[in-house]
Formats: structure tokens, C-alpha cells, sequence
């Protein structure tokens, strides 16, 4: 049997890095742009019961950096339309099927709540949801496969 990991844990008061309400890293100096470290952050997002952290092994050691955000780490990125609904596309390393009835709107953004995760959409995935979405009387619908679900907002 191997031996446990060693573990490096850093609170997200002592993370350098921070996540902002559209799901943009930033550091001290700004918003982080380099396409490569953005990715390599979002791919190594986990969640525990502490929170969401990054996590890498190092030299045999396990690095868990916890770290500030604001709503949510958890973003639609992209959607795909399938023949049995909407498949969601996360900055995580996940995916995820649209659940209608999970959806609402909060101060002009949506939302999807998950058992896992909060998750939600950028402004490049709600554009790509535009062709699924209906004014109606009972105010904003979502439409997807001929059936029509209601957007509650907060």
C-alpha cells in the first residue's frame, strides 16, 4: 500500500489569485489574460466541503489553493444542442445536461442550480441561448424540444 499524500493546503485568504463574478482570474496586478493559465486554473478546479480550491501534485506533494470568488466558480461556457436536450459546457473539467426547471434569473444573469454546483452562464452561453428563449405573458421561457418552461427570477 502506498503512503498517503502529503498535502500543502493554502486558505483563500492567502491565495494571490481570485476569481470575479463572470468567472475572470485576476491577481495583484489585474486580470490574469494568458489563455494557457486560465485554462490550466479552471481545469483544476475541485470542490470539498471547504470550499472550491485548485488543486496540483507537485514533487509527490498535493497543492490545494482555496480561493476567493464572488457567486460562483462554476460557469457555462458553451452549450451544445443534442437530440435529448442542451448539453452545458463548464470552465471545469465537466459537463453538464440543461435542467429547465433548475433555471432563474438574477440581476440580468442566469442561473442553474445543480446538486454539485451553482453554475453560471457567461455572456458568450446566454448569447448562444437566445434561439432557445421566448418572451411569454408569464414572462421569459425557456424552449426547448417543443416544451415551454417559465425563467423565475430573484
Amino acid at each position: 500500500m502506498m503512503p498517503p499524500k502529503k498535502q500543502h493546503i493554502i486558505p483563500k485568504e492567502q491565495a494571490v489569485f481570485w476569481m470575479d463574478k463572470d468567472g475572470a482570474w485576476h491577481n495583484e496586478h489585474g486580470k490574469l489574460e494568458h489563455p494557457k493559465i486560465i485554462n490550466y486554473f479552471n481545469q483544476s478546479i475541485q470542490k470539498d466541503d471547504q470550499g472550491y480550491f485548485l488543486c496540483q501534485t507537485i514533487n509527490d506533494v498535493e497543492e490545494k489553493v482555496y480561493f476567493t470568488y464572488e457567486e460562483t466558480a462554476v460557469f457555462v461556457l458553451d452549450l451544445v444542442k443534442k437530440e435529448a436536450g442542451i448539453e452545458l459546457i463548464l470552465n471545469i473539467p465537466d459537463t453538464i445536461a440543461l435542467e429547465p426547471e433548475a433555471l432563474y434569473i438574477k440581476a440580468d444573469a442566469l442561473f442553474m442550480e445543480t446538486e454539485a454546483h451553482l453554475v453560471k452562464f457567461t455572456q458568450k452561453a446566454l448569447a448562444r441561448m437566445t434561439p432557445f428563449l421566448k418572451e411569454t405573458p408569464q414572462g421569459l421561457s425557456l424552449d426547448v424540444g417543443g416544451t415551454q418552461t417559465v425563467l423565475r427570477e430573484t
